[in-house]
């Protein structure tokens, strides 16, 4: 059993028990937990999110007003899900069909970002870091670092750790993110790393917090 001073619910959300709710966690309003969920510490539920049965959810999980997240989907520490962001769990539903036991897997890696009105269609995975645009529409696996945009989504290209496009590369082909300095480069052919913080670590504390915004760098 939960402990509720581990976490917070407002007075109008709902927790089906049994479920796992990390310390400090909050839920918001009209927001509903279901049995046996698995969630992490330090996460956000905004208002009018439902999380499902058996859904698995690390630490620091941001999820904005008005997300479902389906049994079947797995989510990983720092991710962000945009408001009203669809996700799904049967790629062929039908209502006189049942497919309860067929549901799919959507896995989002460390760090993802999936931006608001964006449908993911279930069974694929999302990359570390990568970064799907407002109302795009993904189909398909989406690489570490990737920026996705469009419908359906494409690679458009790659973005840093702060979300921050990679637009220029240098003789060694190495990019440099504007806002942290972090230096990134494709080691092969569709695969990104940073060179200077391996992908699982955490940010420091003295990178963790925005010290510019987007518009500033006029970013296009």
């Amino acid at each position: 059993m939960n402990r509720k001073k581990e976490y917070y619910a407002h007075e109008s959300a709902y927790i089906d028990e049994p479920c796992e709710i990390g310390e400090g966690t909050k839920i918001w309003h009209f927001s509903h937990i279901m049995k046996d969920a698995k969630i992490g510490r330090n996460c956000i539920f905004g208002q009018n999110v439902n999380v499902a049965s058996g859904v698995v959810i690390g630490n620091n999980v941001k999820v904005q007003n008005n997300v479902s997240i389906y049994t079947g989907t797995i989510i990983e520490d720092d991710v962000f899900l945009g408001p009203s962001c669809v996700l799904t769990n049967v790629t062929n539903p039908r209502s006189q069909i049942v497919r309860h036991n067929l549901y799919e897997n959507t896995i989002l890696r460390r760090g993802a970002t999936v931006g608001a009105n964006a449908t993911i269609v279930c069974g694929i995975e999302f990359g570390r870091y990568s970064f799907v645009a407002a109302g795009a529409v993904v189909t398909k696996d989406v690489p570490d670092y990737a920026l996705m945009r469009g419908v359906p989504a494409r690679q458009v290209g790659w973005i840093s750790r702060h979300g921050i496009p990679l637009l220029e590369t240098d003789a060694d082909g190495i990019m440099v993110c504007p806002e942290s300095g972090y230096r990134y480069k494709e080691v092969e052919p569709g695969v990104l790393r940073c060179l200077d913080l391996d992908e699982e670590t955490p940010l420091p504390p003295e990178k963790a917090v925005g010290k510019v915004s987007y518009r500033d760098l006029k970013i296009k």
